[in-house]
């Protein structure tokens, strides 16, 4: 049986949601974030030597990372999740999995490092200096970069049903987690089809199923 090792409010959520979308059995161990700095317990280490979440385990497999973790499980229990290789949407699914952690994902966690940095606590002295450099980052850098990739995205999406093509497919799961925290955490009004697909995915009974099952997230 699969077993799930999930943290709240962590990647982790899309693969509960794709599991319940497989009528896969599986179990979920959980974890908790630390209340003070947020990171994963260092009992995640036990499964995985980098401590992180998600990591499935089957059998003698143990597996980590999100696309890593959606390609297993789509070609070994849901091949319907899986486009046919040789075919535009298969070109499509490779593209949009690598395309979530590799291109988007670091532009939104920079942004949200030194979002962070602009109200954490230091001397005031200090404070002006660092928030000064805060806004330089992501005015000149992260923010025209995320624009950039948010415009693509909504590009895309204004000719497509999912991102490859008219039905839903692994890459949906993989590019879930960073626009539904974008939507979260900034709004999204201006972008009416990333806003669509996020409420369209949250909507399927799956994913209520998997917010049920996995406890905390605030992105949902």
């Amino acid at each position: 049986m699969i077993t799930l090792h999930h943290l709240n409010n962590s990647r982790s959520q899309r693969i509960l949601w794709l599991l319940e979308e497989l009528s896969t059995p599986y179990e979920v161990t959980f974890y908790e974030r630390d209340k003070v700095t947020v990171l994963a317990p260092k009992a995640l280490k036990n499964i995985h030597a980098l401590g992180k979440s998600p990591v499935i385990t089957e059998g003698d497999a143990t597996m980590a990372e999100s696309g890593a973790i959606i390609e297993y499980l789509v070609q070994t229990h849901g091949k319907d999740f899986y486009p046919t290789p040789g075919t535009e949407q298969h070109r499509q699914y490779t593209y949009w999995m690598h395309y979530a952690e590799g291109s988007l994902m670091p532009q939104l966690l920079i942004k949200l490092i030194f979002d962070k940095v602009k109200d954490s606590p230091m001397p005031f002295f200090i404070k002006p200096v660092a928030k000064m450099i805060a806004n330089k980052v992501i005015s000149s850098y992260a923010g025209p970069n995320i624009k950039t990739n948010l415009e693509f995205i909504e590009q895309h999406l204004s000719k497509n049903e999912w991102f490859c093509g008219e039905k839903i497919s692994g890459a949906d799961f993989q590019m879930s987690f960073p626009l539904e925290a974008l939507v979260a955490r900034e709004g999204a009004s201006h972008l009416p089809n990333i806003t669509k697909f996020v409420k369209k995915f949250q909507a399927r009974p799956a994913y209520q199923k998997a917010l049920e099952v996995g406890g905390e997230y605030d992105y949902a």
